[in-house]
């Protein structure tokens, strides 16, 4: 039980650091991209925190599995590199003991893994959504600067300001033009002087000299033209469209009930997020082994290459399945399929060339002094 808690402490500092910093680095570049809409008035700024929080916690389902596989190679390859891996084996202590922590710590998390692909994924997903659809009728005209055309995310509203000062100041020769229940409005106006919140918290941009002119395309003969000395209107007055089904946004339990691609792939995916964090923490402590005194870092390379080819592989399974190339099954099982496969070549490797030499020849074993996990696995599985 020492051994077990002293091997779990090896990954799980290590799996920290890598997490944590994985995560900062993945907050950082979408609080960028959220930024830049901010600061062009595509997105209100009260919805950043809430939008940078959502994409963290949807990116969780492949930070920890590689956060867990970095860590267990890092963990093992110190272990490796300082000789106490030799000296376990040297005690009596088999690979499958060694792994025996890796796998319980990588149940866990797997299980962690799997809700958040079944639950907390989607759920986020669909709160981004709104969150987004909700901006695309809401620019945050506070922050808009002269001489830009600004566009909702769905194009049905334009905001140009011909001459400003700067941010929250009052501006000169607006142009507006949005859709509202198929019907083309269009304001234009001298001078334009953002307003304070009311007690309901909506805000207000007051139009002085403004011109409306209200359009249907479908009968010209319902066109109308308004002109106003002083006028307020709501910036937050359109309604957001009808959100479009999404799967990656739809509940596990409608997931489960459609045989469409698109959702097919996405139940697929949320089932193989938590096994393939098993695979991978295999994986890693397989690929660590080698022989002792080695640098410790000398498996990172192969370790990498090793795992950004199983996610292009997952990412290519999971493509095929949404455009209905492969059908349900296989699906994308086949990528954790083939990672299990060669995760059971490598362990049984050497057994398998042990049971398989010529009749007649003396299978030679390493010597004592120089035992490491390749050898060790083949002892253990003959």
């Amino acid at each position: 039980m020492k051994t077990d808690r002293y091997l779990t402490g090896e990954i799980i500092r290590p799996f920290a650091v890598v997490l944590g910093i994985l995560a900062l680095l993945f907050a950082g570049y979408s609080l960028a991209n959220i930024l830049s809409d901010a600061v062009n008035g595509l997105l209100p700024v009260r919805a950043i925190a809430a939008l940078t929080g959502l994409k963290l916690l949807i990116s969780l389902e492949v930070l920890i599995p590689i956060s867990l596989f970095i860590a267990v190679v890092a963990g093992f390859g110190r272990l490796q590199s300082d000789g106490e891996i030799t000296a376990m084996l040297a005690l009596g202590l088999g690979p499958r003991q060694l792994l025996r922590p890796v796998m319980r710590l990588a149940l866990a998390l797997g299980l962690g893994v799997a809700g958040l692909s079944l639950f907390a994924r989607p759920w986020a997903y669909a709160t981004s959504h709104e969150i987004t659809r909700r901006a695309a009728v809401t620019l945050n005209v506070n922050a808009m600067e002269a001489g830009t055309f600004y566009a909702s995310a769905k194009g049905d509203q334009v905001v140009f300001l011909g001459n400003r000062a700067g941010p929250h100041a009052a501006a000169r020769n607006l142009f507006v033009a949005r859709e509202q229940n198929g019907h083309l409005e269009i304001i234009t106006a001298a001078n334009a002087t953002p307003a304070t919140m009311g007690d309901d918290g909506r805000r207000s941009v007051h139009l002085s000299d403004a011109h409306i002119y209200q359009l249907d395309p479908g009968t010209p003969a319902n066109d109308q033209v308004l002109d106003a000395q002083g006028l307020n209107i709501d910036p937050d007055g359109a309604l957001p469209g009808k959100p479009g089904y999404s799967p990656v946004a739809a509940s596990s339990a409608r997931l489960f009930t459609s045989s469409t691609p698109g959702d097919v792939a996405e139940r697929q995916w949320r089932l193989s997020t938590g096994i393939s964090t098993l695979l991978l923490a295999l994986l890693g402590a397989i690929l660590s082994r080698g022989k002792p005194r080695q640098n410790r870092y000398a498996k990172f390379g192969p370790a990498i290459l090793a795992y950004s080819a199983y996610y292009l592989l997952c990412t290519i399974a999971r493509t095929w399945v949404q455009h209905g190339d492969v059908g349900a099954f296989p699906g994308l099982w086949w990528a954790p399929c083939l990672l299990g496969l060669f995760i059971a070549l490598i362990w049984y490797g050497p057994a398998l060339r042990r049971l398989l030499h010529r009749p007649g020849e003396t299978p030679r074993h390493p010597h004592p002094a120089n035992t490491n996990w390749h050898a060790a696995t083949s002892h253990d599985a003959a």
